[in-house]
């Protein structure tokens, strides 16, 4: 599996796009929510919650809701307070998940997504159990029409990003966890539009799965992506094409 957005690739492959607008709502209001509590509700010197904002619209969020996201963030109006969660955990064949989410019941959720491991053959770690498998990255995506080869090398990599690749439909930038602002502004003034940047997390090796286990492996990322307390879930197995296409038919 090629790429930091194999996940998107996988659901793709295995027509799983079609997620309802609620739940991703419920996601991308959780994230305008946090961001303005932590950096405050002015998107202009706030690049988490400029990010959020731009990400919100792309998915048609309407501006009232938008607004009142931030507003609630801010305490300028009631409403229910997040906080930012990590979770580790294993999966079969010893694959090693990282869940980020956000709630407002610790208790609940961790309950919830514990259910979830040890319903797919895994466990609910404590922290360390995974995360020393991965790197925190910047991760870019841009539409593949609006860039090439040599802009991307002029302005990302120009600007610090470590690594770009080809993934059909987009290109993928990889950056330093700490060059992620850097790397979109310069896209941005070098007139590169759609480029969509996050902090994630990449596995430092990547374990090849097959057969049952790369099923029930797949199904224990979509159900724990489905989860509404989950921002983003990241593993560290590989399915290899022909595996996918085996499981989607």
């Amino acid at each position: 599996m090629s790429g930091h957005s194999k996940w998107a690739t996988i659901k793709h492959k295995k027509g799983a796009l079609d997620a309802k607008r609620g739940k991703m709502f419920t996601k991308l209001i959780k994230e305008l929510t946090v961001a303005a509590r932590m950096g405050g509700g002015d998107p202009g010197g706030n690049p988490r919650l400029r990010k959020a904002i731009d990400h919100a619209k792309g998915n048609a969020m309407p501006n009232d809701t938008i607004n009142r996201a931030v507003k609630r963030g801010t305490g300028e109006i009631e409403g229910a307070s997040y906080e930012e969660v990590l979770y580790e955990g294993s999966g079969p064949s010893g694959t090693l998940f990282l869940v980020e989410g956000m709630t407002d019941n610790r208790n609940r959720t961790v309950a919830e997504i514990r259910k979830i491991f040890e319903k797919h053959n895994g466990l609910l770690g404590g922290g360390g159990a995974a995360g020393w498998a991965f790197d925190k990255k910047g991760l870019i995506q841009i539409p593949k029409a609006n860039t090439n080869e040599d802009q991307l090398m002029e302005l990302a990599v120009g600007a610090g990003a470590e690594e770009y690749t080809d993934a059909g439909e987009e290109w993928q930038v990889t950056t330093p966890s700490d060059a992620l602002t850097i790397v979109l502004d310069a896209l941005e003034k070098g007139g590169v539009a759609g480029a969509k940047g996050n902090l994630g997390f990449l596995p430092k090796t990547k374990k090849q799965v097959s057969g049952r286990d790369a099923e029930v492996a797949l199904n224990l990322v979509e159900t724990l992506d489905d989860h509404d307390d989950v921002q983003n879930v990241y593993a560290d197995f590989d399915i290899s094409d022909e595996e996918l296409a085996r499981i989607g038919a």
